[in-house]
């Protein structure tokens, strides 16, 4: 897949319009942090350098990758890697209602999104990753203690139909992402780091933990609603489920050039 796709990148890297709908990447400086779950409240992670699209993956996007790769096709996927409902605000296996065309892309399965970051020489942000980057206000790495902040969120997740919506308006945050909250879920590229679950015992088959943008009942900070409603979401999900909020973006290490 990987030759592939190098492939493609050759033969359209004359085409601007192509190029155009890979979305930009900036560098989020990693560093320490505690996360927003878990069960010790002062253990601290690492999070290494690393690049991040600006925004989700939109549907014009996605369409370059499976033309490119017709496997993941709706009409030809399996069900292995992806419920009926995959790609489903879609026409066809290559269209779409044009109003939707820079909106993000939705019904997609964590094994669709993680072919299509693969295709592209990049993969799915680690849960670690993801919530090093969202925690950023507009002026601060760490936003998580202003209280405003998480109000803004609360409000995204009341807003109905935001997956509509065209990327790219928000306002960046302090690394100059844009979208980490109030247009759609995403999907993370581990699965197994969290697991939320009603019984003492974790189900080490279980692939609860295989996105973000979700809810946590071991979350450190119980008044923060808003990261508790991204961890409870994703003890609902598998990784072949599609729905109209779950998307993604996609991340590279540094050293990966």
């Amino acid at each position: 897949m990987r030759y592939f796709c190098i492939y493609l990148f050759l033969v359209y890297i004359s085409d601007m319009s192509v190029h155009a709908q890979q979305p930009q990447m900036v560098l989020v400086k990693g560093g320490d942090y505690i996360p927003l779950y878990g069960t010790d409240k002062n253990k601290k992670e690492y999070v290494n350098d690393f690049y991040m699209d600006i925004t989700p993956v939109t549907n014009r996007a996605y369409r370059d990758f499976v033309k490119s790769l017709p496997q993941w096709y709706r009409s030809k996927i399996k069900r292995l890697f992806a419920d009926a409902n995959y790609l489903f605000s879609w026409d066809s296996d290559t269209s779409y209602p044009a109003e939707i065309a820079d909106s993000p892309v939705n019904f997609v399965s964590w094994y669709a999104a993680n072919a299509y970051c693969k295709c592209y020489g990049k993969r799915l942000p680690t849960v670690h990753e993801w919530e090093y980057a969202a925690m950023a206000g507009e002026k601060v790495k760490d936003a998580r203690k202003d209280s405003s902040y998480i109000k803004k969120i609360l409000r995204w997740y009341e807003t109905p139909k935001t997956h509509k919506t065209k990327v790219g308006q928000s306002p960046p945050n302090y690394w100059g992402i844009k979208d980490l909250f109030g247009l759609v879920w995403e999907w993370t590229l581990d699965f197994n780091s969290i697991i939320m679950t009603g019984e003492s015992r974790n189900n080490a088959e279980t692939d609860k933990g295989l996105f973000c943008a979700s809810g946590s009942l071991g979350a450190n900070d119980l008044m923060d609603y808003a990261a508790f409603m991204r961890y409870a979401f994703r003890s609902s999900l598998k990784a072949s489920f599609t729905i109209n909020s779950l998307g993604f973006r996609c991340v590279k290490d540094v050293n990966n050039k």
